[in-house]
Order: structure tokens, then sequence, then C-alpha cells
């Protein structure tokens, strides 16, 4: 069984649980209800069910306040040591205070990686704010991650769209390695257009289980894409025993197989 790791989750506080943006998204998986309060031993339990080995958890800054903050999860990954990875997030809001504070994540707290997301701050990547925290990750050596494709809580999609945010973010750093989240659907093409265009983007299938990976997808992670495309979770909307069940399905080769399931995020995230 090849080492899995989680590309994207998150171990949620209560106030990230309870926020009424995810209202759409528990509407979605209404037939696996979870409960209010998540324990750290129960998300090593969901990973173990998984086979997951190791799963980088992110911390989430809004507009209106730190959701799951750094130090919540630098306690998580503290506590289950090589299991729980950090990955930082930022107040867009406030430039400077976010460069420093990734660089205290990074440096301090021994997080692999910054995660922000355009849809909640309602801004597309190429936003200026964004930039001094790309040039900060291109120091530090640690991927950005963001998300593409339609938003499953209800904002506006359009910061979404590979091209021409993506796109443009990787011609104007060239060596920022970009991990792009939720596959890109319905702009899955435009998504692997991109990945194939650029050589430090990437792409994480999470919040999609492999039975609805659109095909585009199964066919670059078996050919030119093998490299490119990492397995993720977005738990605890989706579990990883969830996420990858019928994975045997798809027909990938053993090297494609290794790759996705956590040769890519291994070498990506430097674990």
């Amino acid at each position: 069984m090849s080492r899995i790791v989680d590309a994207w989750m998150q171990h949620p506080t209560p106030r990230h649980s309870a926020d009424p943006m995810f209202t759409s998204l528990r509407r979605w998986t209404a037939k696996t209800p979870r409960p209010d309060v998540i324990t750290p031993d129960m998300t090593i339990a969901a990973m173990d069910e998984g086979g997951v080995a190791v799963s980088l958890a992110s911390a989430w800054c809004a507009p209106h306040g730190w959701m799951i903050s750094n130090d919540e999860v630098a306690e998580v990954a503290i506590s289950h040591p090589g299991r729980i990875v950090g990955v930082a997030s930022a107040d867009l809001a406030r430039p400077m205070e976010a460069v420093r504070e990734l660089r205290r994540a990074v440096r301090n707290l021994g997080f692999k990686g910054l995660r922000v997301l355009p849809w909640l701050w309602g801004v597309p990547p190429t936003d200026r704010r964004f930039y001094p925290l790309f040039a900060e990750c291109v120091e530090l050596g640690v991927p950005f991650c963001t998300q593409v494709g339609h938003t499953g809580p209800l904002r506006p999609s359009e910061t979404g769209r590979p091209i021409p945010y993506i796109d443009e973010v990787a011609l104007d750093f060239p060596e920022l390695v970009i991990v792009a989240g939720h596959i890109g659907y319905p702009w899955t093409q435009e998504m692997i257009a991109v990945a194939t265009k650029h050589a430090n983007v990437y792409i994480d299938t999470s919040a999609y289980t492999v039975k609805r990976y659109p095909p585009e997808i199964v066919q670059y992670m078996k050919t030119n894409g093998r490299r490119k495309v990492l397995f993720g979770t977005n738990y605890p909307m989706i579990t990883p025993a969830k996420a990858h069940e019928g994975l045997e399905e798809l027909g990938l080769d053993a090297e494609a197989r290794e790759l996705f399931l956590g040769g890519n995020a291994a070498r990506v995230f430097k674990l």
C-alpha cells in the first residue's frame, strides 16, 4: 500500500465548523453528519481508517477573523508529531503582518506551506495583497496553496478560475510552487492546461471523491500529469476512506498510483 499523504484537510475548531457560510456544504453531506466538536483523536482515527500517514492541516484566516489560527494548528501537530503537518494562513488585510506571520509559522512552528482562499476574501489571487506573500513563500521555500473551481459555500466562484488568475500568478512568480486544490471544476481543462504550462503548478483532488473525478483529470493522472496531481480530502467534509474509495477502478498503473497518493505531495511539500 502506498504511503498516503492528504494534501488538503483541516482540523476544525468549533467556530470554524459552526460558521454560517458552510450551511450549503452541510446540506451536501447531510447523509454523513458529524459532531459539533471534532477532537484530535477523532481526526487521527479518520486518518487511520483511510490509511493516511500524513495530513497537511490548514489554518483559516477570514476577513471576519481567525477561524482556525496557526497556533491552533500547531497545537494539534505537536500532539501528533509526524501525522499532522501545518499549513499557514494569513490576514490579507494587513500585508506586512501577514508576511511576518507566515515567516513565524514556517520558521518557528515548522509549517510547510501557505493557504489563502481567494473566494473567502472576495478577491482573485492576482490582487496586490497576495504578492508580498508570494515573494515570502519563494524565500521560505514553501508552496502557496489555494482553491480553484466553483465554491461550495454560497460565495461567488469567479475568483477560482485557473485562467487568467493562476496562470498570471505563475507568470509573475515562476519560482513559486502553487498547489491548486479542488480540481478546478467546471474549469478542469483550464486547470490542466495551466499545470501543464507551468513547471511549478500542481493540482490536488480535495473536496472530490474518486467517483466524482472528471474524466480529463483521470487521463491526466495516467499520462503526462502523473507527477502533477496530489491526493486530498477536504476533511472533515470528506473522510479519507471515502475520498479514495474506488481508486482501483481508475486503472492507474503502480507508479501513477504511488505518485498520486503520496509521492507527489512528499516531494512538493518536502515531507
